[in-house]
């Protein structure tokens, strides 16, 4: 079956992005990039810190609501009707609800050919490139960094602990091309 999105789940601050930015020059076709990052900000602001949205505590540990989940679901419809049409897809995620996030875009997919990539990277390096990136809550990247792996099944694992972003694209590029 013929590629059509790449999912990559990590933590945050887990070298996702950086990834996502090489796959795009190495990968020889365009391949359009999406991330839950971008999902989040183009919400309403009155859905940061509510029930129904999005809150992320003081210790970095993100909850989400039904409104949330609703748009969620309906986002990853859009982005799965432009690989149906025809556009090669790559997803940057964090599966804050493990499985059930999983499980959401198995829905949505029904049958497309997609490539599953776990990005892992040991809890102290990302709380480190999170103090450096200054835009995320202290405790998020620690606190992600191995629950949202629990129960999922990969593809392809890569570990971008001490691996750079190119050398992790490559590897994923080598599985698609």
């Amino acid at each position: 079956m013929t590629t059509q999105m790449i999912i990559l789940n990590g933590g945050s601050s887990s070298g996702k992005s950086g990834i996502v930015r090489c796959l795009q020059a190495e990968l020889p076709d365009p391949w359009l990039a999406f991330g839950c990052d971008s999902f989040v900000d183009s919400m309403p602001a009155r859905m940061q810190g509510s029930d129904g949205g999005i809150d992320v505590a003081a210790d970095g540990g993100v909850s989400v609501g039904a409104d949330f989940r609703a748009l969620e679901a309906a986002w990853r419809e859009g982005i799965v009707a432009m690989a149906r049409a025809g556009a090669r897809i790559i997803i940057d995620d964090v599966f804050l609800g493990g499985t059930a996030s999983r499980a959401g875009w198995q829905k949505a997919l029904g049958g497309l050919g997609v490539l599953w990539v776990g990005v892992r990277c040991e809890s102290s390096v990302a709380a480190g490139r999170e103090v450096a990136r200054g835009d995320r809550v202290r405790g998020m990247a620690a606190l992600q960094a191995d629950a949202v792996h629990e129960g999922i099944s990969y593809d392809l694992e890569v570990d971008t602990t001490h691996t750079e972003s190119l050398a992790c694209a490559r590897t994923i590029a080598a599985r698609v091309i």
